[in-house]
């Protein structure tokens, strides 16, 4: 399996294609911007983009989507819980954001612990919400792709409509830092860690 990070948008979210080598079959998490980009990355690796899966609906995290949905005719997958934020460019921030309103229908609602497949590897769906109330972590083999609700050091912001400081705490230590130390997390903005590191330095995890 490989991973590729895409830094896009004006608040640099990470963008994650992840596609099986063997295969060349891919998922797409959280375009969050510059479409273009992402598209012509998915076209130099010769993919077949099978999923777009989104970790929550903000803005900073979908502002690609309509252009990587078009290019590549996967289908959109988010949690039932922010469907309306998918929705509505004001509740989603998009409609204060540079780079404009976005508003979208997704394809399908994921749940907790679903399983689903992209060429040889497993996608397990896990509800992590807090940061937004669909916000979910994404394992695949011993990758978790945490988007805002776990970061290299920090957690996601719970300030927003529907975050929940009480629940990204429980959501973090009730279902992420039980993977083993050596599990890479990669999150919605900034650099990988690994839960390891998370557990031993992490302020908001430390007690």
């Amino acid at each position: 399996m490989k991973i590729e990070r895409l830094p896009v948008g004006i608040y640099a979210a990470n963008c994650y294609i992840v596609y099986c080598e063997n295969t060349k079959e891919g998922i797409v998490i959280d375009p969050g911007g510059e479409g273009d980009t992402i598209l012509e990355k998915i076209k130099k690796l010769d993919l077949n983009i099978k999923y777009i899966i989104l970790t929550h609906g903000h803005g900073d995290h979908i502002g690609g989507i309509i252009e990587v949905k078009n290019g590549t005719k996967a289908p959109i997958l988010i949690h039932k819980g922010d469907e309306e934020l998918l929705k509505d460019a004001t509740k989603n921030l998009s409609s204060m954001m540079f780079t404009g309103k976005v508003q979208v229908i997704a394809d399908k609602f994921v749940e907790d612990k679903e399983k689903f497949k992209f060429g040889n590897h497993i996608i397990e769906i896990i509800h992590t919400p807090g940061h937004t109330p669909g916000g979910i972590s994404i394992k695949i083999e011993e990758n978790l792709f945490t988007g805002d609700t776990l970061f290299a050091g920090s957690i996601g912001r719970t300030d927003f409509p529907g975050g929940s400081y009480k629940q990204i705490i429980e959501s973090i230590k009730e279902k992420l830092i039980l993977y083993p130390d050596d599990t890479i997390v990669y999150p919605g903005h900034g650099p990988s860690s690994t839960i390891g590191r998370e557990k031993a330095s992490n302020p908001f995890i430390v007690e």
